[in-house]
């Protein structure tokens, strides 16, 4: 059994020692916090990219993700039928039901989803947080270029098929080379 009032002595020596020392206090409204590269902030919308599969809105675990949309005859010369395209008329996110857990983002096909290091969107209403797909694209102009790819890493397995293809070579399976058919 230790001295009584040993762990009050020790919380009091941590106080007094964290009094001593110089505050951190960053004065936010007047200096710009700095960042760490490619931060989450808001989501942004690249709507050329939107192909309005819905992915986005049925994994979002919140349901905060509306999509609207009309299909539209795409006349294409030499086919023999016009082509249909969805377009997409509405794309609205309610961040206040987002989580920003980032699940639409990752898991879009298309590349029409993006982390903006933008956090300054508070509002005094909250029905303003409902922002449409014009806000969403104004915000693409934050989003950072990704990342250079590292020099000494290991090419993608995109570019090491595509490097083997461009030399003359076939891609490399690990299985033997099949025999020619023979003609019927």
């Amino acid at each position: 059994m230790g001295v009584p009032g040993a762990g009050l002595a020790k919380g009091l020596a941590v106080t007094l020692k964290t009094m001593t020392r110089r505050s951190h206090t960053h004065q936010y409204p007047d200096v710009a916090p700095d960042l760490p590269p490619r931060s989450r902030g808001v989501i942004a919308l690249l709507a050329e990219n939107c192909t309005v599969c819905m992915l986005c809105a049925r994994e979002c675990p919140d349901w905060c993700i509306y999509i609207d949309s009309h299909k539209e005859e795409v006349v294409v010369p030499g086919a023999a039928r016009a082509r249909q395209r969805n377009v997409l008329d509405k794309f609205d996110i309610d961040f206040s039901l987002c989580m920003y857990c980032g699940i639409c983002i990752e898991v879009c096909p298309f590349d029409a989803l993006y982390w903006s290091p933008e956090f300054e969107y508070a509002e005094y209403d909250i029905k303003n947080l409902l922002h449409d797909k014009d806000q969403l694209g104004e915000w693409m102009a934050t989003v950072p270029p990704p990342p250079a790819h590292d020099p000494n890493g290991e090419p993608a397995k995109e570019e090491a098929t595509a490097a083997k293809r461009a030399a003359g070579g076939e891609p490399d399976s690990g299985r033997p080379a099949r025999p020619p058919r023979a003609p019927r």
